[in-house]
């Protein structure tokens, strides 16, 4: 019988983590009640942290084994180029690999320049994985449809061999470069109208800009969100939501960065549903407080009716669940209970429903197939590539406004900023201006 020590790197990098996602699963289920809430938010980064470590270990040995084995068994071993290059590969997936880590240590007002080199370098990590993947992939096509009956030479073999990791280095600096420019542009402002069955009169072409995924925390500050505050005062809105993931840190830590939020002042309210990232940070009940102080109102499974100022008979239903991973998190108080976030709200006036992912969006249609509209987030678009294909098949809705059923719309954010990685490709941040017009 083989010995852990007799098992290579990658399958002890696999054991590694599947040690941690059962500890994950034991801490969630039965040491949930016996931790206090500071050592359970510890504990759950924590353990996030190790969990995909454990997991970028397998992909970090073969990105170390194509870029840098390969070419120590050749001539360039020797060249004076060699050991600077092995520096820099071997930093590059340090840097990746501490990532996880700086939402523990590294939050602040703004982001620190460490943070945003270690996501840089995770985002530029994924994209190098893909291709040296995807070239692999192809290399061994290649050899399965020629055949063996050809002879390579040598030269030639060591020649295709150096070229793969080269160019799957030279795209994945590229496309980084670009995914970087991408996302450091301002949001672009997207106007949606969208038809709402039993919508008053009165309130025909009612403004609401929708927010989701801020994603504060150590790559997203201050001055980003100031920029997103001036960008939605321009708009003028009637009503600002945002849809949950603002945060991935503890109130306490980013309150300063919190603050232009307070410059928020739409007629009729703003309001906020918690995101997953809301509850990984273990501390949902001080932002609710925090948020409340910028006269920003939580809808924690309720609703409030939105009433038209020419006839207080004229009004639609806005309500707002708890994101879906309260329940898988064991978040005491908090899940998603749709029949209290909808109590008093009837069929005979137009609802409107804040829910964070798009999955939550499918269940509430299934429970209440007349809800009119539903406002969702949690996709990013996919983010940037090659993410984009997995948030796509995941999510029942990806991105943008779906119909579903005669009068029924859901329309699902890209995100106003983004997660970690400072980067974007193939998709664009995004502040939706939602036109609400009554049939």
């Amino acid at each position: 019988m083989i010995s852990f020590k007799q098992l290579p790197l990658e399958a002890k990098a696999a054991v590694a983590a599947g040690v941690i996602f059962f500890s994950m699963m034991l801490s969630r289920s039965y040491l949930v009640e016996q931790l206090e809430l500071r050592m359970r938010r510890w504990l759950l980064r924590l353990q996030m942290a190790l969990f995909a470590n454990a997991l970028m270990l397998i992909g970090s040995l073969h990105v170390w084994r194509s870029t840098v084995t390969t070419f120590s068994r050749s001539s360039a071993a020797s060249s004076f180029c060699f050991m600077p290059w092995k520096i820099a590969v071997f930093m590059f997936l340090a840097l990746a690999h501490s990532s996880f880590f700086t939402l523990l240590f590294l939050v602040a007002e703004e982001p620190y320049f460490f943070s945003l080199a270690a996501y840089t370098c995770l985002g530029a990590y994924i994209i190098l994985i893909f291709f040296l993947f995807t070239l692999g992939s192809v290399e061994q096509a290649y050899k399965f449809l020629a055949g063996r009956g050809a002879k390579v030479g040598t030269g030639n073999k060591n020649s295709r061999t150096a070229m793969k990791p080269i160019l799957a280095v030279m795209l994945t600096v590229v496309l980084t470069v670009v995914g970087l420019l991408n996302a450091s542009q301002p949001p672009t402002v997207n106007s949606v109208e969208v038809p709402v069955h039993k919508l008053p009169s009165t309130m025909n072409n009612l403004k609401v800009v929708l927010l989701s995924d801020i994603h504060l925390g150590p790559t997203v500050g201050k001055t980003k969100l100031a920029m997103i505050v001036r960008m939605v005062k321009a708009l003028k809105p009637d009503i600002t939501v945002i849809v949950g993931d603002l945060t991935d840190s503890e109130a306490e830590i980013i309150r300063p960065a919190v603050e232009p939020l307070g410059e928020l002042d739409s007629p009729f309210g703003t309001y906020f549903v918690t995101g997953n990232h809301e509850y990984y940070t273990s501390d949902v009940s001080n932002w609710f407080e925090l948020l409340k102080s910028f006269n920003i109102r939580p809808l924690h499974n309720e609703n409030v009716k939105i009433v038209s100022p020419q006839s207080t008979d004229d009004w639609f239903c806005l309500a707002g669940v708890d994101d879906i991973e309260a329940d898988v998190l064991r978040y005491s108080g908090h899940g998603m209970d749709l029949k209290k976030a909808l109590r008093d709200c009837s069929s005979e006036h137009a609802i409107v429903l804040l829910a964070h992912q798009p999955v939550a969006a499918k269940w509430a249609l299934q429970e209440r197939p007349d809800i009119n509209l539903i406002l969702s987030g949690h996709t990013h678009g996919g983010q940037m590539f090659p993410l984009n294909a997995g948030a796509y098949f995941l999510n029942p809705f990806f991105v943008g406004l779906y119909k579903v059923g005669q009068n029924t719309f859901v329309y699902v954010s890209p995100g106003t900023m983004y997660f970690g990685i400072p980067m974007r490709l193939g998709s664009r941040a995004e502040i939706t201006e939602i036109i609400l017009r009554s049939p």
